[in-house]
C-alpha cells in the first residue's frame, strides 16, 4: 500500500501548499493528492486557491512523489477539453508522476459559473461525455465531438506526454462502477468498501490501483485536536450524498450546526496517538485499497504536523 498527504487547497494558500508539498516528500509519503475547489467547505477554512496554478509550482519543486487531482470535475466549471489541456501540461512538468482524478463534482463549486446544478442522473451523463472527450484528446489525434451535453470542434493537445495521463474516477455506487469501471485506469473512492473494489475489478480490464482518503487531526493535546477538526471538517460528517448538493459555505454551516465535537471524535482520528491515527486506515487496507491519502486537519498544524510526526506516522503506517 501506498501513503499520500493532502493538498488541501480549503485551508491553505498556494505558497504554504507548495511548502506543504516538499516537505510531504521529504517526510517519506509516497503521493500527493490535491482538492481542486472555487470555495472552501465552510469559512473557517478560509481559502481557495485555484488548484492547477499550484499543481504547476508543486510539480516543480517535488522529485519523487506522484501527484493526483482528488478530484477536478470536468464538466460545468471546466469544459473537459480544457481539462484534458491542462492534465496533459501537469504531466509534463511532473515527468509522469500524475494522475488526473476526476468526479462529477459538487454545486458548491460547481455553481460559481451560473450554470445551475443540474440532477444527479444528468450529472452522471455529463461526466462519462466528459471523460470520452478527455480520452479522445488525449489519444494526439484530431478530436471532434457532438454529445448531449458537450462538443469540441477539430481540436487537439499540441503537447502531450507519451501514454497521455492516466485516469481516476471517483465513484460511490454501482451504476457509477458499472459504466465508469471501463473508461477509467484507477478507482478513486473515499468509502473503505470492500464490494466497491471488487465490483470495480468485474468490470474493469487489467491492473489498477484504489485510491482512497481519509481525515485525521494529530495534535500534541487531543482536546485541541478535537476541537480544531470539529470547527473545520464537521461537514464530512453529512456524506457525500448530502455535500454534493449544498451550495454555499452558509449552506454547510447550518447543515452541520447540530454536528457535536465528540460526533467528529467517534468519526475522526484525533490527537497525538500516532498508533491510533494509522489504525484508522486499517479498513482502506482490508477493503483492498492500494492507496491512501491522509488528510490532516487545519491549515495552521502542517508545519508542526510534517515536522514532528509525519515521518514516525508514516513508519506505522507501512507496519500495518
Amino acid at each position: 500500500m501506498r501513503f499520500g498527504y493532502t493538498l488541501m487547497t480549503e485551508q491553505s494558500g498556494p505558497k504554504d501548499l507548495v511548502r506543504y508539498a516538499t516537505a510531504a516528500e521529504k517526510s517519506g509519503f509516497d503521493f500527493e493528492v490535491m482538492s481542486d475547489h472555487y470555495s472552501p467547505w465552510l469559512v473557517s477554512q478560509g481559502h481557495a486557491p485555484y488548484a492547477w496554478s499550484v499543481l504547476g509550482a508543486v510539480a516543480h519543486a517535488t522529485e519523487r512523489v506522484e501527484l493526483a487531482t482528488y478530484v477536478t470535475a470536468p464538466t460545468i466549471r471546466y469544459h473537459p477539453a480544457v481539462v484534458a489541456q491542462k492534465a496533459a501540461t501537469i504531466q509534463l512538468l511532473a515527468d509522469g508522476r500524475f494522475i488526473l482524478g476526476l468526479g462529477s463534482g459538487e454545486n458548491l463549486n460547481e455553481h460559481t459559473v451560473g450554470q445551475g446544478w443540474p440532477s444527479v442522473d444528468e450529472r452522471h451523463d455529463m461526466f462519462v461525455e466528459a471523460v470520452e472527450i478527455i480520452r479522445a484528446l488525449h489519444s494526439g489525434d484530431l478530436v471532434t465531438y457532438s454529445g448531449n451535453h458537450f462538443r469540441v470542434d477539430s481540436s487537439r493537445i499540441w503537447d502531450l506526454p507519451d501514454g497521455g495521463v492516466p485516469i481516476g474516477i471517483a465513484v460511490s455506487g454501482d451504476k457509477s462502477v458499472k459504466q465508469l469501471a471501463p473508461l477509467a485506469d484507477h478507482l478513486i473512492a473515499t468509502d473503505p468498501k470492500g464490494s466497491l473494489v471488487s465490483l470495480w475489478d468485474d468490470h474493469h480490464e487489467g491492473p489498477s490501483r484504489k485510491i482512497g482518503q481519509i481525515p485525521i487531526c494529530w495534535d500534541t493535546d487531543k482536546k485541541t485536536a478535537v476541537a480544531r477538526a470539529h470547527d473545520q471538517f464537521r461537514w464530512f460528517a453529512g456524506g457525500w450524498s448530502v455535500n454534493a448538493d449544498l451550495p454555499t459555505t452558509a449552506s454547510f454551516a447550518g447543515a452541520t450546526q447540530f454536528v457535536r465535537p465528540e460526533d467528529v471524535d467517534s468519526s475522526i482520528a484525533c490527537g497525538p496517538d500516532l498508533d491510533e491515527l494509522a489504525e484508522s486506515v486499517r479498513p482502506f487496507l482490508d477493503a483492498g485499497f492500494t492507496d491512501v491519502a491522509l488528510v490532516q486537519i487545519g491549515g495552521d498544524s502542517q508545519e508542526e504536523f510534517l515536522a514532528k510526526a509525519a515521518e514516525p506516522l508514516v513508519d506505522k503506517l507501512r507496519a500495518l
